[in-house]
């Protein structure tokens, strides 16, 4: 019978290590504000744009207007839900382009795990005590070729990691 044997990770605290990652942050603030917002503005303007024509009775036609009043509730729910809008918008592009990164991270998971004998590897946090030992972050980043800053090495204080 094989032998259960545990191991654990912080794989977000690798994932920040990656060459990449703060350039991802970076696409993610111009993903915000080139797309997100003018987006927002556009909505907008659309609103405003067939508020008026809706409101200006004389001049529109009452089919137009049949037409514009399909079209205003839509835009009202896009405009009052923006924020929740544009938070999904971001985390799709968010796991977009984190999506990889993480990936490379994972098979250096399995690759260590298969290496070290682990049959299952859990999220640290899922541990309120846990022997040092079974910490793969230091293989992991090896196997990455990461430097490990000294918080993140196993042993380290609980306040600094």
């Amino acid at each position: 019978m094989a032998q259960t044997k545990f191991g654990y990770i912080r794989v977000d605290d690798v994932v920040a290590l990656m060459p990449g990652t703060t350039k991802i942050d970076s696409l993610l603030e111009l993903y915000q504000r080139d797309t997100i917002q003018p987006e927002y503005a556009s909505i907008v303007e659309q609103y405003q744009f067939n508020d008026s024509l809706y409101r200006d009775s004389l001049k529109t036609p009452a089919s137009v207007r049949g037409e514009i009043a399909k079209k205003l509730p839509g835009l009202i729910y896009q405009i009052q839900n923006w924020q929740q809008i544009s938070q999904q918008a971001l985390e799709a592009k968010q796991n977009q382009l984190l999506g990889p990164i993480y990936n490379e991270v994972y098979n250096a998971i399995k690759a260590v795990a298969k290496e070290k004998g682990y049959t299952h590897v859990l999220n640290k946090e899922a541990f309120l005590v846990a022997p040092e030992g079974d910490d793969m972050i230091v293989a992991v980043a090896t196997k990455l070729k990461l430097k490990l800053p000294p918080q993140l090495q196993p042993g380290s204080k609980p306040g600094t990691r």
